[in-house]
């Protein structure tokens, strides 16, 4: 590879959103280099809603377990269980998942490459060069370069696309996210289900998220996060496994990573650069889901850019943005405010899992994760839920 070489689409990062956005691309018959830093697992807890299997068609060979239910965990250590009605959560180990969109990439004509993203300059025409240590390379001591029609910048919540980019990507915010990957314990030992994940809100565990038990067959996915710097999340980890009865399984390894607080305002250089996944903020605030948007964010990233390759006009850059707030703005917007009120405080911690009670709210809740839509179809429900809330938010019902 060498200066000449040029790309229709460069995508940085081959994380859902990147090799998303890169097969879609691969696909229109672009010519698209993914360039992806090798040997990196993203911590994350690893759940997929049927919507995503159904709509990014995910084969359910790479389900590595099917939740059927998940338990809320309050401060006082009161249990909620919530069952999964006629559906389930699928659960994927992210380097086998993120490595087969990867390969699916590729086998749709995408040119892989590994490699560190370093800058973005311009040739004399004004194209885009992108400049990276190939791997095994440190220090800048040899760099490849690339040319690129468009950029697609999807190499996490700390981009270095995009700071070096677009106006604002310096102001994202973040929660810091850690969790252990440990050998599953057998079947109801430690009170422990292979079918359930377990979620639990407690202050001592996260003072604004919560601390979390994924199981994926044949390891479990122990972790939490927060925004609250000088917060010792690793301290809070073995906490939570001591709470689980934990400690004596086996740990696979430890992982941790910024994960992003809030969609950027901005996704685009309104130029020939657009951004995609935690790039651009887009982790759901409240339940941290993030796999989902991020590989929406990478389909409606590509749509973009091959408008843009199409007419020449920077403004289809935009509709990125436009097009996922659209769809999922009121959700992130509702989850913001669920988590910075009921989130607060271990007392009103306490009120959400007794919420979570409410056939109602599980029924609805669970509706709305696994089609990724506000369900409106059920009004007397949503008036039911709204007094319970008032309730609880005026304490004339014990939690």
């Amino acid at each position: 590879m060498n200066t000449v070489d040029t790309f229709d689409v460069v995508v940085v990062g081959g994380g859902p959103a990147g090799a998303t956005a890169a097969h879609a691309l691969a696909c229109r018959g672009r010519s698209v280099l993914l360039l992806d830093r090798a040997g990196r697992i993203k911590p994350c807890g690893g759940a997929i809603p049927p919507q995503l299997i159904e709509e990014f068609a995910i084969p359910e060979s790479i389900l590595v377990a099917r939740i059927t239910s998940a338990r809320m965990v309050s401060p006082r250590a009161r249990r909620v269980d919530m069952p999964i009605e006629g559906g389930f959560v699928g659960m994927v180990d992210r380097d086998v998942f993120d490595e087969w969109l990867r390969t699916r990439a590729a086998a749709a004509g995408a040119v892989r490459c590994k490699g560190r993203f370093e800058h973005l300059a311009r040739d004399a025409d004004g194209t885009a060069v992108i400049a990276f240590n190939p791997q095994g390379t440190f220090g800048g001591e040899r760099l490849d370069r690339v040319r690129a029609r468009a950029v697609i910048g999807a190499d996490g919540a700390t981009s270095a696309v995009a700071r070096q980019t677009v106006p604002g990507a310096e102001r994202m915010r973040y929660v810091f996210a850690y969790h252990e990957i440990i050998r599953s314990p057998r079947i109801r030992e430690a009170d422990f289900d292979g079918a359930r994940c377990d979620v639990y809100y407690r202050g001592e565990l996260s003072p604004d998220f919560y601390g979390w038990i994924f199981p994926h067959g044949e390891t479990t996915s122990v972790g939490t996060g927060t925004a609250c710097k000088g917060f010792s999340i690793r301290d809070a980890v073995g906490a939570l496994r001591a709470a689980a009865g934990l400690v004596g399984a086996p740990t696979v390894r430890r992982e941790g990573a910024p994960i992003p607080m809030h969609p950027l305002k901005r996704w685009d250089n309104g130029r020939d650069v657009v951004l995609a996944g935690d790039a651009a903020g887009v982790v759901a605030p409240a339940s941290g889901e993030g796999i989902y948007y991020a590989m929406t964010g990478g389909r409606l990233a590509a749509d973009a850019v091959d408008t843009f390759l199409e007419t020449g006009d920077v403004r289809a850059l935009l509709t990125a943005r436009k097009r996922f707030m659209k769809m999922h703005g009121r959700v992130f917007w509702i989850l913001g405010i669920m988590q910075r009120f009921w989130y607060a405080n271990d007392g009103r911690r306490e009120r959400f899992v007794s919420i979570c009670r409410d056939v109602d709210v599980q029924r609805l809740t669970w509706q709305a994760y696994m089609h990724k839509k506000l369900v409106r179809a059920r009004p007397a429900a949503h008036l039911r839920i709204f007094f319970k809330d008032l309730a609880h938010l005026l304490r004339l019902v014990a939690p």
